[in-house]
């Protein structure tokens, strides 16, 4: 009886033996991929501060299809090969994200270099001319009036009557009249920015334009004639800022501009066209050599 008892404890012990002795390999190899996967984790939290948008060359997706059923890998060495492979993924993405760390790097100091160099260039462009060194007074003697001059000025009167507006436009047309330009583009800007809703700002628009191009400066003449012709196309002196708008226009050799203003005018004021501004219609449009 002990000898046939004896076998069967002895095939006991060597099955509890090699159930027993993996145990610890297990757990490192638990303890193993628990590392493997924190560190995966990491990595791909590392990807998304470097790669932002989520691309898929470089993130696995978040839901994928039905997962593929693992085999536990039957010996030591599969889990170790296993391990390896996991490890070198690793160690590649790391790499790669490191370099494309590196050329976004580059990419942003030359970004900054570009913006610095924009910067100083602004900047200089921008700093004030020096001021002439020698005879600094010598600038503001000559653009100063002369004595006859404001003595001639002074000469012309305000009006004054119930209507403050009216007499600041019937002055601006005074010192206009005297041929007294920049005077008269002061005083009737004045009038303009001062009495906007007046009925004489019709009149002080198209005659402040008048002024600049009666001096010789039809660029600055130009919006006030637009201007004035859109406030109210039909005030009184609408259609005639739009014929000074050709005029002008041929004045800075544009003619397709002022044949376009002509056309306009001939359209939207022809009683003006064939009445009161006939004569300088014609003549702006023959200078503008519209067909």
């Amino acid at each position: 009886m002990s000898l046939i008892r004896f076998p069967k404890l002895a095939a006991s012990a060597v099955m509890l033996s090699l159930v027993a002795v993996p145990a610890p390999a297990l757990a490192q190899d638990r303890d193993t991929e628990t590392r493997i996967r924190k560190l995966e984790a990491e990595v791909r939290a590392l990807q998304r501060r470097v790669f932002p948008g989520g691309d898929g060359r470089y993130f696995e997706p978040e839901i994928t299809g039905q997962p593929q059923e693992r085999t536990t890998p039957s010996t030591s060495t599969t889990a170790l090969t296993d391990v390896l492979a996991r490890l070198d993924a690793l160690e590649a993405q790391i790499a790669q994200i490191t370099g494309q760390g590196e050329e976004n790097a580059f990419a942003l100091r030359g970004l900054t270099e570009r913006v610095d160099a924009l910067e100083e260039t602004r900047a200089a462009a921008e700093a004030p001319a020096p001021a002439p060194v020698s005879e600094p007074a010598e600038e503001p003697r000559a653009t100063a009036p002369s004595p006859e001059r404001v003595a001639a000025v002074r000469a012309i009167t305000k009006p004054q009557t119930d209507d403050a507006g009216d007499d600041e436009y019937s002055y601006g047309f005074r010192l206009w009249d005297a041929g007294f330009f920049p005077e008269a583009q002061q005083q009737l800007t004045l009038f303009v920015e001062q009495y906007p809703n007046h009925s004489r700002a019709t009149y002080a628009r198209n005659l402040l334009g008048r002024a600049y191009l009666d001096d010789g400066n039809p660029s600055a003449a130009a919006p006030w004639f637009l201007r004035n012709y859109q406030a109210d196309k039909g005030a009184a002196r609408a259609g005639d800022s739009l014929l000074f708008l050709a005029q002008t226009m041929v004045a800075m050799d544009d003619s397709e501009r002022a044949c376009i203003a002509l056309a306009e005018f001939s359209d939207t004021y022809p009683a003006l066209a064939a009445g009161r501004l006939r004569d300088q219609f014609v003549r702006v449009r023959s200078s503008a050599n519209c067909n």
